[in-house]
């Protein structure tokens, strides 16, 4: 087992860590190649659900229950370490939550790094939330109801344009999903300094995605919404970690910090779970899916 047999993985991920390979944020150019390499699934399109590739400002991806109008949104953010990932990468994810929560989902193709260091991701991803608030009659989104979230990377840059709407002004939201986020940039957590060698990410790649990120900038709370002085105000939050993921502590503390500023938030921890743990065919994968998909329905609607 190549990863910390000391650990209480879930037992039925354990068959899976042999096979899973570290992701090389420390070279971008390899690890572009090598998700490049993966075979492509289908996209999937069941019936009942319209998909629309939107060519706006910034490029969305739409996903609407066929037929509805005046229905929940999510603006929802890609993962991929600020550095990979795409409408593609997203895409079933995308569809289940649509389909399975009736929420319409725009899917936002936001500037990776280095190329497009911060703040281009959270400028990015403000500008798609103007222009879905400004179309919501053409998408058929009840204003109202629009909600904000992502997975790794892309729940850190939901978290920072949650905080860029309070402070702006402007778009109402209703809720913020935040999946295993990265929310401090500082290595100083437990979880950051003892989960060294975890499955698909680990502390090296993670500094590695906060370097590649930032670029030449310091970190401010829009990067790592952690640094934020202040969280009142904010849209509740369901907030999910994992138990062997180093991003661990500091999705729990932001959370812990979100309530203490009388912000409404749920926080789900899965013992056993690592970085990714939804990618694999398990009792504890498919029970992550399932709750995230009850999560966004009990918050939009």
């Amino acid at each position: 087992m190549p990863y910390h047999p000391d650990m209480s993985y879930d037992p039925e991920l354990v068959p899976f860590l042999a096979t899973i390979p570290k992701i090389q944020f420390d070279d971008i150019a390899a690890e572009r190649e090598r998700r490049g390499r993966l075979p492509k699934p289908p996209l999937n399109r069941p019936a009942g659900l319209d998909v629309e590739d939107i060519a706006a400002d910034v490029p969305v991806r739409v996903y609407t229950p066929s037929g509805r109008d005046s229905l929940p949104g999510l603006l929802y953010f890609h993962g991929g370490g600020f550095v990979t990932g795409s409408l593609d990468t997203v895409d079933a994810t995308a569809v289940r939550i649509a389909a399975g929560a009736d929420v319409v989902v725009v899917s936002v193709d936001y500037r990776l790094a280095p190329e497009h260091p911060y703040p281009a991701a959270v400028d990015d991803g403000y500008a798609a939330l103007e222009w879905t608030v400004k179309n919501a009659s053409r998408l058929r989104i009840d204003p109202a109801r629009l909600g904000i979230g992502g997975d790794s990377a892309g729940g850190t840059v939901a978290a920072a344009v949650a905080l860029l709407v309070r402070d702006r002004g402007g778009a109402s939201l209703r809720f913020q999903y935040l999946n295993v986020p990265t929310v401090d940039d500082r290595s100083s957590t437990p979880s950051r300094l003892t989960l060294v060698d975890t499955p698909q990410l680990d502390r090296a790649g993670i500094e590695a995605v906060w370097r590649h990120y930032l670029g030449p900038r310091t970190a401010d709370a829009y990067a790592a919404p952690m640094r934020a002085d202040d969280l009142t105000g904010l849209p509740p939050a369901h907030v999910v970690v994992c138990e062997f993921d180093p991003l661990r502590d500091e999705g729990i503390a932001y959370a812990q910090r979100l309530v203490q500023s009388g912000v409404p938030t749920e926080l789900h921890l899965y013992p056993g779970t690592f970085h990714g743990s939804t990618a694999f065919d398990s009792a504890v994968s498919r029970r992550m899916i399932a709750d995230q998909t009850a999560a966004v329905r009990r918050l939009a609607h």
